[in-house]
């Protein structure tokens, strides 16, 4: 239940996003981030909010872990809509976590893959890639590499 504790904390996330996905095409981009990770429920849940100050954008996500599936729900939310993306699902096997979900690109069905590290104490990775063929093929599309800038935080989720 407790897997993303490590994440608590404040963090500097250097980004890197293919500019078109799953077009044959595009660009890769590198602009930065920070992110505040705060903790719910005890360890089974946290929230951050993300700002990318070259893109005058922010995001939310919000991760819960359901007692009964023993299944972590990754949602994810961005100021260009203010709306909720469809949740990724999964968990971890040591220090890795893999979350699959589906959603659409450009009107278009997709799969997603989440895939989240923790190297350390001060440092993690996650990684995106999407399937348009119902997850026979992956194109990796987003990187985001986080250093701690921060202490984690304590005492704010309650069971």
């Amino acid at each position: 239940m407790n897997d993303f504790d490590f994440l608590h904390g404040s963090w500097d996330v250097a980004n890197r996003r293919l500019t078109a996905p799953l077009t044959g095409g595009g660009t890769w981009e590198e602009f930065p981030g920070h992110s505040v990770i705060r903790p719910l429920f005890g360890g089974a849940g946290n929230i951050d909010e993300i700002v990318f100050p070259t893109l005058d954008r922010r995001g939310v996500t919000l991760r819960l872990f359901d007692r009964a599936t023993e299944q972590w729900s990754i949602h994810w939310s961005d100021s260009r809509t203010g709306q909720l993306d469809p949740p990724v699902t999964g968990g971890f096997t040591g220090d890795r976590g893999d979350f699959y979900g589906d959603d659409t690109l450009d009107g278009r069905p997709i799969r997603v893959h989440f895939t989240w590290y923790q190297l350390g104490p001060d440092t993690a990775r996650w990684e995106q890639e999407f399937s348009a063929d119902e997850g026979r093929t992956w194109e990796h599309n987003w990187t985001m590499d986080f250093t701690r800038t921060g202490p984690a935080f304590s005492g704010l989720g309650g069971a």
